[in-house]
């Protein structure tokens, strides 16, 4: 796969990686402003990256350094599953999106938590069942692709890493055994 950001590639190299919405891609070679990756099948398979064409729009970033400051919810770049926007609700100063969870995220996902959709990191507005929804400022509107989907539209879904950790440690402490 082969994506334009010019402001990615700018210091990116061979080995750096790169999420591409949302999904952490390790760049094999840099053309200017054009990073190339290789995407595998398990890639293919639980993120929306197939659905893309030449000229779709994505979201970038590139990975924080261990020396910079963490300016939002920890994100890998290593998406659980896909969601469908559901619906789109205006309002003054911002609006509310309602994403579908596909079976057994849902329990990852809580009010006021963390989830990155499309590799753009969220607070979780509210839960009900199989869906979820977030609210977006103009600036996430106006600076990601999530301005411009559409009910029915695919999204990548990240929910939060220290949820799925606690669970597995929890889990096998009431088992009685290891991680």
């Amino acid at each position: 796969m082969s994506i334009r950001g010019r402001t990615v590639t700018s210091d990116a190299g061979h080995g750096d990686s790169i999420a591409v919405n949302g999904v952490c891609l390790t760049v094999v070679a840099v053309d200017g402003e054009v990073f190339t990756a290789d995407v595998m099948k398990e890639t293919l398979d639980r993120s929306c990256l197939g659905a893309l064409r030449p000229g779709s729009p994505v979201n970038l970033e590139r990975a924080v350094r261990a020396d910079q400051r963490l300016g939002g919810h920890i994100v890998q770049g290593h998406v659980d599953g896909t969601g469908v926007l559901l619906s789109r609700e205006p309002g003054e100063h911002w609006e509310v999106v309602r994403i579908s969870l596909p079976a057994g995220l849902d329990r990852y996902v809580v009010e006021k938590g963390s989830i990155a959709v499309d590799g753009v990191s969220l607070t979780v507005a509210g839960v009900d069942g199989d869906a979820f929804s977030v609210s977006l400022i103009p600036t996430t509107l106006k600076l990601t692709t999530l301005g411009a989907k559409q009910p029915g539209d695919p999204v990548n879904l990240e929910t939060d890493v220290i949820a799925r950790h606690v669970e597995k440690l929890v889990g096998a402490h009431a088992r009685g055994g290891r991680a």
